[in-house]
């Protein structure tokens, strides 16, 4: 392993202790993922991505984008279409050493009811004094990839701007900087993206005039302008390309996201280090279509009668790539096989060589 990746492992560790009673679960809509192709394949794409949305996943893998400027946009639905998460990324390749891009996420809530004002002061309904606001999350990559003198080895980073939005009750500002490497042996490929190495913080502001009355006469708690941390994650994985026939070719890629905040529900979970394991394929024709699966949320559950269980989230999709154009669906289940909340993911890709 490249010495440049064990001191990221050790700085993660590191700050991990120094942090140990931070919160769980914020800025967790990067978590969600981007691009219908890594969907697909549960998220399994650390070592292998090599498109625009490299960006997200690993930004040493936008030196292996085949065009100069590159686009990317997706669009996906969750419960019912009650939550949208929209993405769009540009990328632009300097030179075969270096390479930038962009990166645009936004996931949201749409037209939540305001009835904070629906009685008045005399118990009278009023239905006109109900409105609407939206809560969403928004994140801004600034991404940087560069090649290593040492033979197959790249290495990129991201500073990220944070914002997010609950009406106009609460609003907050955050920022943060991801690093990552890939590195090429033969078939194999490895990819490591260490999210959040200096934890990103997240300064909320509450605006409590809106709701302050509200809260009083109902009891409850009223919130308090304040820090949110968003702790280290490490994301390694490994790719392996083989051919099969003629022209039909295959990759598979195995990842591990590793979380330094204690005991979460995944497969591998101890304090304060828990590991959630997930594996993709991936199987493509003249480089042309492109089938893929993958198995991820792997937990142990206990059923009705007290009993562990091993559940996982399944995922399906296929793949267009023709010269500059690209198509990706991915049919995603959010929760387990008994759940069955699936969901239509679909990106779209296009290429220009520009001087």
């Amino acid at each position: 392993m490249p010495k440049n990746i064990l001191i990221i492992i050790s700085l993660l560790i590191f700050v991990s202790s120094s942090f140990a009673q931070a919160p769980k679960y914020s800025n967790e809509f990067l978590s969600v993922g981007v691009g219908a192709r890594s969907l697909a394949m549960a998220n399994s794409s650390v070592a292998s991505v090599n498109d625009v949305t490299a960006g997200y996943w690993n930004p040493s893998g936008l030196l292996n984008l085949e065009h100069n400027l590159n686009m990317g946009l997706m669009h996906a639905e969750y419960f019912a279409g009650i939550a949208k998460l929209d993405y769009g990324a540009v990328a632009i390749k300097n030179s075969d050493s270096s390479a930038i891009g962009f990166t645009l996420i936004r996931f949201g809530v749409d037209d939540i009811p305001n009835t904070l004002d629906l009685v008045d002061n005399n118990g009278n309904i009023n239905y006109d004094k109900i409105s609407s606001f939206s809560i969403a999350d928004y994140a801004f990559m600034f991404s940087y990839a560069r090649k290593s003198t040492i033979p197959g080895l790249r290495y990129g980073a991201n500073a990220k701007i944070i914002r997010r939005v609950a009406g106009k009750f609460a609003s907050a500002w955050g920022f943060g900087i991801d690093a990552s490497a890939q590195y090429d042996k033969g078939k194999w490929t490895f990819g490591a993206m260490a999210r959040d190495i200096t934890t990103t913080f997240n300064a909320w502001k509450f605006n409590t005039s809106t709701f302050e009355e509200a809260f009083i006469k109902t009891g409850n708690e009223i919130p308090k302008n304040g820090l949110e941390i968003t702790m280290p994650k490490l994301m390694l994985g490994a790719a392996y390309r083989f051919h099969i026939y003629k022209k039909f070719d295959g990759l598979a890629e195995f990842n591990s996201d590793l979380t330094f905040d204690g005991k979460r529900d995944v497969l591998i979970k101890s304090d304060p280090i828990s590991i959630d394991p997930h594996i993709g394929f991936e199987f493509s024709y003249n480089k042309l279509v492109y089938l893929r699966m993958g198995v991820g949320n792997i937990q142990k559950v206990p059923n009705i009668d007290g009993k562990e269980e091993t559940t996982f989230q399944p995922n399906i999709g296929i793949g267009i790539r023709y010269k500059r154009f690209g198509l990706d669906y991915a049919l995603t289940d959010i929760g387990d096989q008994s759940i069955a909340l699936y969901s239509n993911v679909f990106s779209v890709y296009y290429s220009l060589d520009k001087k």
